[in-house]
């Protein structure tokens, strides 16, 4: 394979992350739209809302069967394509039982899309011979950052959001059309045998996938309560609490697209643990923070410190799998459990003790990772495998 057409494959990749990550940003924006269109309160919301993370577990498992039966850029292009697509149906449920349904599905296809397109951005490193992990989930923030303005403008237009998702959903679909050849058709081989229908990690991915676990709960901590937080805690009115999650946001984007560099020069172990040591600190500061200023500057040290984390997690899992989409599908399943555990675990401390004993339990998780971060070594993974 000659270097032009890896050039063209990381770029494929790198948009197939922001389409993936735009979907994500379109429909969180238009969520209270959605809320109000099916009339569902707040524990009601909660409920659908937990339909994605069923949705994706259940299906991430499968990811790497799907891959050894038709390849890697066909259950990209087709999941992604489908991902795409799907952002039209939760604005067109009629009633809470519809709209479960259409996020449950929402979620199966977002995560197989999820484990295929990491899978590829393995391969990809791979053949390049250097760290591209970290801008790819970069390129899913910038994603992700771009539909939840696009979002906020329609919904500040009064836009109907079947009308903005219909239509963002076209337009990102056929962007993936376009971007989809040029993935690599990566295959398995004919004595390959093929992974079972649900994959069980191997010890090495789990512990890998362990890391993934306290960084994520981590991310969705901070994205779920950042703003509950600073009007609760530090007694900052909405549009600042509000503007503590587009910080933490930024922070994480700005982390990961610059990422690689560090990874590159330090290691993937050095800059988890340099990662992990601000994250902890972050934390430190949003739990004994009382005003504004210091919870932002926290939850800013949590996203950039967590920012390279479940790029490099995949990396190595990528490399301690049979193969790389078994190995990504084993450690963002167990990553992605946090999306069970982190709402619960959150809002229960947090209706015994108060927030901030919520957040020194983030607080200990991330001080995991840091200690993790060994795991993460290329040469270990290389060895589980």
């Amino acid at each position: 394979m000659d270097l032009r057409e890896l050039r063209r494959a990381r770029f494929s990749v790198s948009v197939t992350f922001a389409l993936h990550g735009a979907v994500t940003g379109g429909f969180a924006s238009r969520i209270p739209w959605i809320q109000d269109h099916v009339g569902a309160g707040p524990g009601q919301l909660g409920l659908a809302l937990l339909a994605p993370a069923v949705g994706s577990i259940l299906a991430m498992p499968t990811a790497g069967r799907l891959t050894h039966r038709f390849g890697g850029r066909a259950v990209t292009r087709v999941s992604i394509g489908l991902w795409c697509l799907v952002l039209v149906l939760p604005p067109l449920a009629p009633n809470l039982p519809l709209l479960c349904a259409a996020l449950m599905l929402y979620g199966a296809v977002a995560g197989i899309g999820d484990v295929a397109m990491n899978a590829q951005g393995v391969v990809v490193e791979q053949r390049l011979g250097r760290s591209i992990m970290s801008g790819l989930h970069g390129m899913w923030s910038v994603g992700t950052l771009t539909g939840g303005a696009v979002g906020t403008l329609a919904a500040s237009a009064g836009l109907d959001a079947r009308i903005h998702l219909g239509g963002t959903a076209v337009v990102l679909f056929l962007l993936a059309l376009v971007v989809g050849p040029s993935l690599l058709d990566v295959r398995a081989g004919a004595d390959e045998p093929a992974p079972p229908h649900f994959v069980l990690p191997p010890r090495g991915v789990l512990v890998i996938g362990l890391v993934g676990f306290c960084s994520v709960f981590g991310e969705a901590a901070a994205q779920d309560w950042c703003a509950v937080y600073l009007r609760q805690v530090a007694g900052a009115s909405q549009a600042v609490g509000a503007a503590a999650y587009t910080a933490f946001a930024c922070m994480m984007a700005a982390g990961r697209l610059c990422g690689d560099a560090v990874v590159r020069r330090l290691g993937p172990v050095a800059t988890v643990r340099g990662g992990g040591v601000l994250a902890t600190l972050g934390g430190l500061l949003v739990v004994l923070s009382r005003a504004p200023a210091p919870a932002i500057a926290g939850f800013m040290l949590i996203g950039v410190g967590i920012a390279v984390v479940i790029p490099l997690v995949f990396a190595a899992a990528g490399n301690a799998g049979p193969s790389p989409s078994e190995g990504v599908a084993g450690a963002a399943t167990v990553s992605y459990a946090s999306g069970f555990v982190a709402p619960s675990a959150i809002g229960g401390i947090a209706a015994l003790a108060g927030l901030p004993a919520s957040f020194a339990l983030v607080t200990v998780l991330l001080l995991a990772v840091l200690l993790g971060a060994g795991r993460l070594a290329p040469w270990r993974a290389l060895r589980d495998r």
